[in-house]
């Protein structure tokens, strides 16, 4: 029987595999407890900690450019819209989005996909470029030695503090956390309105994180690895409602090859470019050509 070391967040569509429920034959898997699961994304592009683990949308694309051996799945596990993923203190109504050029942004650190997904908003809607604002920081990259724009600077202070006291104008945040702040409203007011119309034109919604496996194992163990996606595959279809509600998790979360996945891969490659995350012009079909080359021919 073989084991393998699986990190992943418990969701809805994870917890059939997690818990048991759902059975990958022939293997065992161990289950660290990881929390909350971008602590695993360091360990993961640094070291392959894990046999198969969540991982960011932007640390993998910095991955690959980097040549780390791991390689994605086509099984989305978390994302979101993320026009209210950028706040303001008080809500005084004075600070537009176009009024962040020139201003400092807090951000966790700037590889961080949400950030990457705001960024791309501010761009495309309000025509403010990654460059056109000072990027404050309190973490690095995950993976060593990706490189930072001029434009980030570090500092040790929290966020919402360096917010509060107006040593930046705005801070990038999860709508979850930013909801548990008082005092933090969203930089967008017309965030729905906006939502429904980034939908409506490009037909999906952000994806944060992918399920990404060790290609040592993909190439030695594929079989396994096939077994191993089938559980995850389980798991998404049985968290499905019977009746679709048209929630966020029912339009992101999706499991197998297809145009949708594709599409919105291409665009966050495109954000990471402009945003000087990634030199390389990569392919999104490139991403799991280590995938269709050995799991596909099962």
């Amino acid at each position: 029987m073989t084991r393998l070391t699986v990190a992943l967040r418990r969701y809805p569509h994870t917890e059939p595999l997690l818990d048991g429920t759902v059975k990958v034959p022939g293997c065992e898997l161990d289950l660290p407890e990881v929390e909350p699961i971008h602590r695993a994304f360091a360990p993961m592009v640094r070291e392959q900690r894990y046999d198969v683990s969540e991982l960011a949308v932007a640390t993998l694309l910095q991955a690959v450019e980097a040549d780390v051996p791991i390689a994605a799945l086509p099984v989305v596990l978390h994302g979101n819209f993320h026009h209210r993923s950028i706040s303001v203190w008080g809500g005084d109504g004075q600070l537009r989005p176009q009024d962040l050029r020139g201003r400092r942004v807090g951000v966790r650190a700037y590889s961080q996909t949400t950030g990457l997904w705001v960024r791309g908003v501010l761009s495309d809607t309000y025509g403010v470029r990654a460059q056109d604002v000072t990027w404050v920081t309190t973490e690095g990259a995950h993976v060593d030695g990706a490189p930072e724009p001029p434009n980030v600077e570090h500092t040790s202070a929290k966020l919402v503090d360096a917010l509060r006291e107006g040593d930046v104008s705005a801070v990038v945040m999860g709508a979850r956390s930013a909801d548990h702040v008082d005092g933090l409203v969203p930089l967008i007011g017309d965030w729905k309105d906006q939502q429904e119309r980034f939908l409506d034109h490009h037909g999906w919604v952000p994806i944060n994180h992918l399920a990404v496996v060790r290609k040592d194992l993909l190439r030695s163990e594929p079989g396994l690895v096939r077994a191993l996606y089938q559980g995850l595959c389980a798991g998404i279809d049985a968290a499905r409602p019977v009746e679709p509600s048209g929630s966020t998790r029912e339009l992101v979360v999706r499991h197998g090859m297809s145009d949708t996945l594709l599409a919105t891969l291409q665009t966050a490659i495109r954000y990471a470019r402009e945003q000087e995350l990634i030199a390389s012009d990569l392919d999104a079909a490139d991403l799991f050509a280590d995938f269709n080359r050995y799991v596909g021919r099962i």
